[in-house]
């Protein structure tokens, strides 16, 4: 499909996730592009299609509710923006789809939010066959132009060598990405207002989202910062409770849950499971899921934090860019086909964590982050732990790593160690 279609608009700058949806839009007659607020999921759907209806504005949604099919009006591919606004609009583009005799790339929907429990009930098919799901998240460092993308993640899964390459990055720069953010409308500002979008990116979730569920605002933002001061944690609800600073009481695991489920179905977190290579193993639900945010701008916010005061707290600093290199992978997986595509975390009973497991189709590698290239020795050291544990059980038959890498914030050159792990600075990486 064209990348120049009617409704591109203006200033837009391209994302790695057009090649996914352009194949899913050739492939189904619908493709829903679900993603957090502001992450640019609109522009991207714009920029694929030739008419649009926005359920976000009272008289259309209005409408809609009248009569769901009056949404779905226009020139194709449409656009319908905010579909979740009138969850019968669902059902309408199933049939709307099948009424076109299965017509591929018809129609387009996006949304900033999971349906709570009773609007599920408003809708009556999966649409499986007829509509396809695209998870869309903020700009990895490649896409803001602050990465030169040319260490390949693919390439390497695919087994392909890595080509030494060079690039020169401090400390400074991983504070200012971490606080900047992959928000495309920070291109192109200063930092001091590129920072100002995250702060009123959660003053949006608490004054719409958590109002309009009939939540506490101090509740969610006393939990939000909580899970801030955890960052890159496998934190408990007891922990949670603690840090969330009330003098007069404790909130119960019960509504600890229900907030994180909120905060879940806003796509403001995504929790990061634990992994086990046996594919029927129970460690991949026992163990305590991580909570990241869907940009590590949104923790640096909560905590107060700006790229001067990270320098001098280079600990916090690390969590940070930690949540940072978890979004890019993500990013970058949500480009590939296939099923079976998984990012996940690793920690044993003896005490060996590894901070990202990538699964693609039936390969795995296992990468570590670190702030410097300085700390290479302590990451290799975690993932030649976890490749021999994985591999020394001939009958489980696991399938080596297809690469080891250690991520780096700081860093001037992607390279092979000659224990054969990879020093990759996050200012090569890509898709």
């Amino acid at each position: 499909m064209s990348s120049s279609a009617k409704l591109t608009p203006k200033g837009y700058k391209p994302r790695l996730i057009e090649s996914r949806l352009d194949f899913l839009m050739d492939a189904f007659g619908c493709v829903e592009v679900t993603g957090p607020k502001w992450c640019g999921k609109t522009w991207t759907a714009l920029s694929r299609s030739t008419s649009v209806a926005r359920l976000d504005e009272p008289a259309v949604r209005e409408a809609a509710e009248v009569d769901p099919k009056l949404a779905l009006m226009g020139d194709t591919p449409h656009l319908v923006d905010e579909w979740q606004e009138v969850p019968e609009v669902w059902d309408a583009a199933r049939r709307y789809v099948d009424d076109s005799g299965n017509k591929r790339g018809q129609l387009l929907l996006t949304g900033s939010t999971s349906l709570k429990q009773d609007m599920r009930e408003r809708v009556h098919h999966s649409g499986a066959g007829r509509i396809a799901r695209l998870r869309m998240r903020p700009m990895a460092l490649v896409e803001t132009g602050d990465s030169a993308g040319s260490v390949s993640m693919a390439a390497l899964l695919d087994g392909q060598e890595l080509a030494p390459a060079r690039c020169e990055t401090q400390i400074s720069d991983v504070a200012r990405w971490c606080c900047r953010g992959g928000w495309p409308a920070n291109l192109g500002l200063s930092d001091e207002a590129a920072a100002e979008t995250a702060r009123q990116y959660v003053q949006s979730v608490l004054d719409v989202n958590v109002a309009d569920e009939r939540r506490s605002p101090d509740t969610a933002r006393r939990l939000l910062r909580a899970l801030a001061l955890n960052e890159s944690q496998a934190a408990t609800y007891k922990t949670l409770a603690k840090d969330m600073g009330y003098a007069d009481h404790v909130p119960d695991a019960d509504t600890i849950a229900s907030y994180l489920e909120l905060f879940t179905r806003l796509m403001l977190i995504e929790d990061l499971r634990g992994w086990e290579p046996a594919l029927r193993s129970k460690s991949r639900v026992r163990v305590k899921p991580k909570h990241y945010f869907c940009d590590p701008s949104i923790a640096a916010a909560l905590i107060g934090a700006t790229p001067s005061r990270l320098l001098r707290d280079t600990q916090t600093l690390g969590m940070l860019f930690e949540n940072l290199v978890i979004r890019d992978l993500r990013v970058f997986l949500s480009t590939y086909a296939g099923l079976g595509n998984e990012l996940w975390y690793y920690r044993d009973d003896r005490g060996l964590e590894v901070d990202a497991i990538v699964e693609c189709g039936d390969r795995w590698a296992g990468i570590e982050v670190k702030l410097s290239d300085t700390k290479a020795d302590e990451g290799a050291e975690s993932l030649l732990k976890l490749r021999d544990r994985v591999t020394s059980n001939l009958a489980a038959k696991n399938a080596a790593p297809a690469f080891l890498a250690v991520v780096v914030g700081r860093g001037s050159l992607a390279y092979t160690r000659k224990d054969g792990v990879l020093v990759i600075p996050a200012a090569l990486l890509g898709a």
